[in-house]
């Protein structure tokens, strides 16, 4: 009797303690700011959406909201129970970049590399620190990418299934995968990974990741598709900042870390190398993504997912470079001078991405060093940045609205309205306003205005967020000005009078197709 064929695994040692210590710094790392400044404007509007679970939203898919409602009804709604989410999900980055170096040979120097470069990256520490849909994208991108890797190297084509099974989570988390999953096929088809194509299982796997996404497509065909009429009216109005390809690549670099430029270089060149040939289907994926990113002109942010494994290959090539045949010592000690570089940069630069500072010492730190992230929208700023800046004002809104609504005689009280103008507002009326006895927002903006106005008239409005009050001036019987808004650290437009409309003109049907914005 002949014994079974054992398949060797050939695969370097995982670093285990070296990783493992990387993935502990990170988690500790976000813990010990997830208390600092206060709510963001989208954690505010998914924990309204979480109080409407449904299979879509229009600016975004069904999980976030989803994860949103599941920390609520077990950890509570503290930031530190929102934000452990996101935290966690940074730490799986940080292990799969490492995982995937292993994955393609690369040995403990690699490995660490890969890690060190997630948990360094200035976007990474921006995101993880907070609970949004992007923080969720790179570990689902990774998760893809690490089975395409395991197809390569095992031939076992079943794994499509499981592709197939992430891709569709993250749909559901984030439409961007669909780019990614673009360039993957771009990139079987540019290399013998083309042979998957000939076969079922990756048909088979695309078919379970559409039937996975597929709620969320029904919601939005039922609905006319308003994400894609989210995307028209924010093209139209320029609100986001556009870039060039070349100040598109340059926004790569800064956003992760400026000093990251040679080793993303390196790790997109490895692909293409002797060496890297095997794995070069990820290689064009990298560069196919990037392509169309470019041509729709994203917003620099949304290639960040795909970075992990941009520095697991950057891992290898270093690696390569300090442990070649005939190999002098000076090639150990430029790499480790260059990743030593690499994470002091990301040190001086981290209070850009991550609150570590008050906020005095945030301003005065920026105005010393002539240092400010770049800008994503065309918005006012204040002393602070729009992604700090949309931490701060919240409560103070709420407290405000609730003292005017208060101060109303019960009659009219009971049948007062709170109408805000765009999601953020009415997110905050929402959560902080329970502590005050406010009833929940209305609103027309983004999915708010789905929710509809229930089941209130259209006597007495108390209206936030307005910067042009001429239309209600027209349409109420009178207008007044029931607070004004004056907090030094949020956004200057968040800083507007709260008005209270009495005797609307019109009956809420009337009134509420006109409030429909999604921008």
């Amino acid at each position: 009797m002949t014994a079974p064929n054992v398949v060797r695994d050939e695969r370097p040692a995982f670093a285990t303690h070296a990783v493992g210590a990387i993935v502990a710094i990170k988690l500790l790392l976000m813990l010990a700011v997830v208390n600092r400044y206060g709510y963001f404007r989208d954690e505010l509007y998914y924990l309204s959406c979480s109080e409407h679970l449904s299979w879509g939203y229009v600016d975004q898919p069904p999980l976030v909201a989803a994860l949103t409602w599941a920390v609520r009804h077990t950890l509570g709604s503290s930031l530190f129970a929102l934000r452990l989410l996101p935290a966690l999900a940074g730490c799986a980055s940080v292990l799969f970049a490492a995982l995937i170096a292993r994955e393609m040979g690369g040995r403990r120097i690699a490995q660490v590399i890969a890690a060190l470069g997630v948990l360094a990256s200035m976007i990474f520490l921006g995101l993880d620190h907070l609970l949004t849909m992007n923080a969720f994208d790179p570990p689902l991108w990774m998760a893809c990418s690490y089975i395409v890797l395991r197809i390569q190297r095992t031939g076992n084509e079943r794994l499509w299934l499981g592709f197939g099974a992430v891709s569709g989570l993250a749909l559901l988390n984030k439409y961007g995968i669909a780019f990614f999953a673009v360039g993957i096929v771009a990139g079987l088809l540019l290399t013998p990974m083309r042979q998957s194509l000939t076969r079922p299982w990756i048909w088979l796997g695309g078919a379970l990741a559409v039937l996975i996404a597929l709620p969320n497509f029904i919601w939005q065909m039922h609905r006319g598709f308003p994400f894609l009429e989210l995307m028209h009216h924010i093209r139209m109005s320029g609100r986001d900042v556009s870039f060039g390809p070349i100040g598109f690549l340059w926004q790569q670099f800064f956003m992760l870390n400026p000093l990251c430029a040679p080793a993303v270089i390196l790790g997109v060149a490895w692909f293409f190398t002797s060496r890297g040939k095997s794995y070069r289907a990820l290689g064009w994926a990298y560069l196919v993504t990037l392509t169309i990113m470019i041509a729709l002109k994203g917003k620099n942010y949304y290639l960040a997912p795909i970075y992990p494994l941009v520095f697991a290959a950057a891992g290898i090539a270093l690696e390569q470079f300090a442990t070649a045949r005939r190999t002098r010592p000076w090639r150990m000690r430029l790499v480790d001078v260059y990743v030593g570089l690499w994470m002091i940069t990301s040190l001086l630069l981290m209070p850009l991405a991550l609150p570590v500072l008050s906020v005095e010492h945030y301003i005065a730190y920026t105005r010393t060093m002539h240092l400010a992230p770049p800008k994503l929208e065309h918005q006012p700023e204040g002393p602070l940045p729009q992604i700090y800046a949309d931490m701060h004002g919240w409560p103070e809104m709420a407290r405000a609205a609730a003292d005017y609504y208060h101060s109303l005689p019960a009659g009219e009280r009971a049948k007062t309205a709170i109408f805000a103008e765009n999601y953020g507002d009415a997110g905050a009326i929402d959560f902080f306003g329970a502590q005050y006895g406010l009833p929940k927002a209305i609103s027309g903006h983004q999915t708010f205005w789905y929710w509809g106005p229930r089941d209130f008239t259209t006597e007495s409005i108390l209206v936030l967020g307005d910067d042009d009050p001429s239309w209600w001036q027209k349409h109420c019987s009178s207008l007044t000005v029931a607070a004004e808004l004056h907090h030094p650290l949020a956004r200057p437009d968040e800083n507007l009078p709260i008005y209270h409309c009495r005797g609307l003109d019109m009956d809420m049907k009337q009134f509420w197709p006109k409030t429909r914005h999604f921008s």
